[in-house]
């Protein structure tokens, strides 16, 4: 099995709402990641959840800790997603500066219980193979790492749900198989789904990797933009993938388990890739 074969892929509210999309694009067990955009209201994610479920997919919404301002209110969005059929969520820290309320880590969230309590059976939580200067300020990996640590003992021993760490996307293998092989050697066993940029025009996905704070691996896309050629045809991971597949294949023993994809150009083309993508032989390089 290739490490595109069980997929997941990330939405934003607004495009998995629309008509039967995704169930025309993506096989059935695909895993739907909801963004939950600060300033969304909570009823048109559990809209979005509830008509994905309906549809057959797996459904993650995000839950980020500094958009939620008291244990009350946490209980209340877990409640409504229940209540439209979900069982898994991304638990998170969340991109805000200043947090609404009580919470600012995903570890805060995680300490309640309550996802126990209500019922979910999945839960990821975010790694960042190349560090995070939100969590970090200083650089490297320690405090990420520390973090990610309580997270796996959580898995082991704090929770009946299953649990994986789903990684920002970066475009070097070596940095994302350096970190995996790191945190094994500390004793980590949490599965990895290792974030990936679906296809997209490399102006548009160097924006988004800038915006998201990307690290070393995003020299990989300043080299290919220094060629005009290059330039001007559209990114895909195929490079990226079979590096990561082929170190799979023969490092079976690794925590790197699949692929998430971040569809920064577009659903249905990320969808169209990653269908290619999953048939034997079918990643080619694009060097």
């Amino acid at each position: 099995m290739t490490i595109v074969e069980e997929f997941s892929i990330e939405a934003l509210p607004r495009a998995a709402a629309l008509g039967t999309g995704p169930r025309e694009t993506l096989p059935a067990s695909t895993r739907i990641y909801i963004a939950h955009v600060p300033g969304t209201p909570i009823e048109d994610m559990v809209t979005v959840a509830r008509h994905l479920r309906a549809q057959g997919f797996p459904v993650m919404p995000h839950v980020p800790a500094r958009l939620i301002d008291t244990r009350s209110r946490l209980e209340a969005w877990l409640g409504r997603y229940r209540e439209a059929g979900v069982e898994e969520a991304l638990v998170i820290a969340g991109d805000v500066p200043v947090p609404a309320g009580a919470y600012c880590s995903a570890i805060e969230l995680l300490e309640t219980g309550l996802f126990d309590r209500l019922g979910f059976t999945r839960l990821h939580v975010a790694g960042h193979p190349e560090g995070n200067r939100d969590i970090d300020p200083t650089g490297g990996t320690r405090v990420a790492d520390e973090a990610v640590l309580w997270k796996d003992r959580f898995a082991k021993d704090g929770t009946d749900c299953a649990m994986a760490l789903v990684t920002q996307f970066a475009f070097d293998p070596v940095p994302i198989v350096a970190w995996a092989n790191r945190l094994q050697d500390l004793g980590a066993t949490l599965p990895i789904h290792v974030g990936v940029a679906g296809p997209t025009k490399l102006p548009t996905l160097i924006r988004f990797a800038l915006r998201c704070g990307v690290g070393p691996s995003l020299s990989v896309l300043k080299k290919r933009a220094r060629d005009l050629t290059r330039l001007m045809r559209p990114y895909a991971p195929d490079d990226l993938v079979a590096a990561l597949d082929d170190f799979k294949q023969t490092h079976p023993e690794s925590n790197i388990e699949r692929i998430h994809l971040f569809p920064f150009g577009g659903f249905a083309a990320s969808a169209r890739w990653a269908a290619q993508a999953r048939r034997p032989g079918e990643i080619e390089h694009s060097r």
